[in-house]
């Protein structure tokens, strides 16, 4: 009776299982599970995602190492040369001089090629006693002259030097202090000649390129220094010998017979602005204006020493 109780139990037991089973592979069905996950699309380069919780989403794989290289030695750039100059055919221009370079050299005594014609010029290096009658002669001749001037004249007569310019005239250098130049170095013309034209041109007028050795005192070497410095040296012809003054000897008609002995064409005059030192006399400038007529009368004319430059 027991057992037959107990043989009971189980098949019911084992209905219920199986009944419960069957519900449960028909709520599967119903809904449709996958048995499998649907395939991953892969990208070109790209690896699968593993199974593994902690692996995440699928990743890109590096780029594969570039291949060695090997080290090679590399050659240097060709030097630039540049061109070569194209040749023109043309000599070098020399640098431009002040006055005709068959000019230098010399210690001009005349014009060269002047004709019938005289140039007065006038030394100013004591004083300017001359000066105003000398300046009023020649305006009312109408007659243009070259003035050579020392710096220290010119820094004490700035007055004079205005007059000299505004009557027309020329400007020559005649040094700074007068020195006798064959003493002098190179160094010390240099400073001579560079000194008197800063102050001539201070004073207002141009002494370029004219210049003439104190006391006519001069060689070679001297000459070449003054050329080197772009100064033409201008002698004279005759010397009217005015500056010695009454007390030397000299009166102002034989200053006109000395000048009118040694009349020549291109004939370079030299009279002095200031006074003797010893009487006071004025003699180149109490003689100019019968000098001037005298010249005339003879034939000749008038030029200054810029006919030198052509």
């Amino acid at each position: 009776m027991i057992a037959g109780g107990r043989r009971r139990l189980m098949v019911i037991a084992a209905v219920t299982a199986l009944g419960l089973l069957a519900a449960g592979v028909a709520l599967l069905l119903l809904r449709g599970l996958p048995t499998a996950s649907p395939p991953v699309p892969r990208a070109s380069g790209s690896v699968p995602a593993t199974a593994s919780a902690s692996a995440g989403p699928p990743t890109t794989s590096p780029a594969p190492a570039p291949a060695p290289v090997t080290s090679q030695p590399v050659p240097a750039p060709p030097p630039v040369i540049p061109p070569a100059p194209v040749p023109t055919g043309a000599a070098p221009v020399p640098p431009a001089v002040p006055f005709p370079v068959a000019l230098a050299g010399r210690d001009l005594e005349a014009i060269p090629g002047a004709g019938a014609a005289v140039a007065l010029t006038f030394d100013a290096g004591a004083n300017a006693a001359g000066l105003p009658s000398i300046l009023q002669s020649l305006a009312a001749a109408g007659v243009r002259a070259t003035f050579f001037l020392t710096g220290s004249w010119a820094a004490a007569n700035p007055g004079g030097v205005a007059a000299i310019v505004a009557g027309g005239h020329r400007v020559g250098n005649h040094s700074m202090t007068h020195p006798a130049f064959t003493g002098l170095s190179d160094a010390g013309i240099a400073d001579q000649i560079k000194s008197a034209e800063r102050a001539i041109r201070a004073a207002g007028a141009d002494p370029r390129p004219f210049f003439r050795f104190p006391f006519g005192d001069r060689d070679a070497r001297t000459i070449a220094a003054v050329n080197n410095l772009g100064y033409l040296p201008v002698r004279w012809s005759v010397d009217s010998l005015g500056w010695k003054g009454t007390s030397g000897g000299v009166t102002a008609q034989l200053v006109v017979t000395r000048v009118l002995a040694g009349l020549r064409p291109g004939e370079i005059v030299l009279m002095h602005v200031g006074s003797n030192p010893d009487d006071r006399t004025t003699l180149d400038a109490d003689a100019l204006p019968r000098l001037i007529s005298r010249i005339r009368q003879a034939g000749y004319g008038f030029t200054t020493l810029d006919a030198l430059l052509g």
